[in-house]
């Protein structure tokens, strides 16, 4: 393939290469990306947020760099590939008259240049997004056993980047019912699921963590014109920036005149609809939407090709947002270029500050598996995030980073600590609040259910909860106090209530390690009305009340 490709193509993608290389070098990670960090330090067949592919590009950028680079070396380096292939999808043979054009089509896309040099799941997304639309074109044009085969593989490669994947796939299959009767498309599905059985195993392992997360215990907020139809639309302006009128116009002039160009409007049009759809329900997130960002390159640089009027406008505004994005990209480095305050600012002098107190001291921070992992990655000290009720599950939640931190001195870290004798300020101004703890003792994985999906709410009836203390130690029914957490009709936090237990074994007094102890409860009275939900909620050693049960609707 790269025999093929013309020289100033080369010269391009070598420029472009050598700049997010530069641009992943000087600037600092964002949260996110601190995060997948995180997940990369122990390396797994799933994590709580998201399946693994990110984690493992990170490990393998890793062993080429340290810091930074470190991160994003992979994802720029599948940012080229992702063009060389691409470029092979257009099959247009004036295309070779056009690189530049081809270039100003893709690089002006706000998202696709980000992830560019950025490390997050939708930079191994987009990229095997592209290679399952070139296998996809090859197997159509010569359904076989190889090319099955590799097609299976690269669909779980989707979906080991992002659970979104299954959409892509899915609405390729709906721009082409006859694979149904496929015997090498069964067999391309065959190879992703033995492929994907270690994720389905971890999933499985973690009683289905990340699934319950994303549909069932995230919370949300009433339906909001402003905030979700309206502000999905704006994301799919947002993406491609001042060529977005132009990108939407081809894209209803095209039409399908052959297989591959049907699955690339049924995949632009499916993700439209289905997140336009979802969008009465939630809040759509910007990125969310990227992956139409693929076939619309496709069908923008090929409309173009032909079209010498829209030719030159895509062009022109191309350039002005090329030119638009490169000045942000300076200002992610150089923070006095922008007005803003961006997250790749001042990361490093905030981990400082927190490290001329802590030393080498462990830090817990509250509420942040955010800030834990940005400062673990600057100061190369362990630390851990105490989730609570008013927070949400993450990484932490799962992992054995609380065992790190057991019964060592420790710098608790927070937004709201009461005495504010060690303060820690951003460059943007937000500040956050230090206090020692001697002896640090927490015990968030202990898990609290009930055998209802639902119950009454204000009764006197008395429920059972069972209590499992996944640790080897025993845990002292002294340290510990129970809570219930009301929450509304979208689970968002609305009181916490202190609660009385009776042990059905009244001669307890600990709660044995890897068992599950019984205890009848009543739920004390709220000043909520109608609460929708609520959750049982401990708190050990006067920690903040935790998050250690699902959510259980009221009838």
């Amino acid at each position: 393939m790269l025999q093929k490709l013309p020289r100033l193509f080369l010269y391009l993608l070598g420029a472009l290469l050598a700049i997010n290389l530069l641009q992943a070098h000087f600037t600092e990670l964002i949260f996110d990306e601190a995060y997948y960090w995180y997940y990369a330090q122990k390396m797994d067949w799933g994590y709580f947020d998201h399946p693994p592919m990110v984690a493992w590009m990170i490990k393998l950028s890793s062993f080429f760099f340290d810091g930074e680079l470190g991160v994003r070396f992979m994802s720029c380096l599948l940012s080229v590939t992702m063009l060389i292939v691409l470029w092979d999808l257009v099959d247009n043979p004036k295309k070779k008259d056009y690189v530049v054009h081809f270039f100003v089509v893709v690089f002006s896309m706000t998202l696709i240049n980000a992830y560019g040099f950025f490390t997050l799941p939708d930079t191994p997304l987009l990229f095997f997004t592209v290679l399952f639309l070139w296998v996809y074109k090859k197997f159509i044009a010569n359904p076989s056993l190889w090319p099955a085969i590799l097609m299976g593989i690269i669909m779980a490669a989707l979906m080991y980047s992002k659970y979104h994947a299954v959409l892509v796939i899915l609405f390729v299959l709906l721009s082409n019912l006859k694979l149904l009767t496929n015997k090498f498309a069964w067999v391309a599905v065959c190879i992703a699921l033995l492929c994907y059985t270690p994720h389905f195993f971890w999933l499985y392992e973690h009683d289905f963590v990340s699934i319950k997360y994303h549909l069932f215990e995230r919370p949300n907020q009433a339906y909001n014109f402003n905030k979700f139809t309206l502000g999905f639309f704006l994301n799919l302006i947002a993406i491609f920036g001042l060529t977005f009128p132009l990108v939407y116009w081809i894209l209803f002039k095209t039409k399908s005149f052959d297989k591959f160009t049907k699955a690339l409007l049924f995949l632009t049009y499916g993700i439209v609809i289905f997140f336009f759809i979802s969008s009465f329900s939630k809040r759509v997130q910007t990125q969310w939407v990227i992956i139409i960002c693929i076939p619309l390159a496709i069908i923008v640089f090929n409309y173009i090709i032909e079209n010498k009027a829209l030719r030159k406008w895509v062009y022109t505004l191309g350039i002005i947002n090329i030119i638009l994005l490169s000045y942000a990209r300076l200002g992610l480095i150089h923070k006095p270029l922008i007005p803003l305050f961006y997250e790749t600012h001042g990361n490093k002098e905030w981990a400082d500050l927190i490290q001329s107190e802590a030393g080498n001291m462990p830090v817990v921070f509250e509420n942040s598996y955010r800030k834990a992992p940005m400062y673990a990655f600057y100061s190369g000290n362990t630390t851990f995030s105490l989730n609570n009720i008013h927070y949400r599950q993450n990484q932490y939640t799962i992992d054995d980073s609380e065992l790190k931190v057991q019964h060592k001195k420790i710098l608790y870290v927070s937004r709201f600590i009461p005495e504010r004798n060690i303060i820690f300020k951003r460059i943007n101004g937000s500040e956050s609040y230090g206090k020692y703890i001697t002896d640090f003792e927490s015990f968030r994985k202990l898990r609290c259910s009930i055998d209802a999906k639902s119950i009454p709410f204000n009764t006197d009836q008395d429920h059972l909860l069972k209590v499992y203390n996944p640790y080897n130690v025993d845990v002292d029914l002294k340290k510990i106090k129970f809570g219930a957490v009301y929450l509304n009709d979208y689970k968002q936090y609305g009181e916490t209530k202190p609660m009385s237990l009776t042990a059905v074994d009244s001669t307890l007094s600990t709660l044995k390690s890897k068992d599950t102890t019984y205890f009848n409860f009543r739920l004390p009275k709220t000043t909520i009305e109608n609460p929708g939900y609520f959750k049982i909620s401990i708190s050990e050693n006067g920690l903040p009340f935790a998050i250690n049960s699902s959510s259980i609707k009221f009838d």
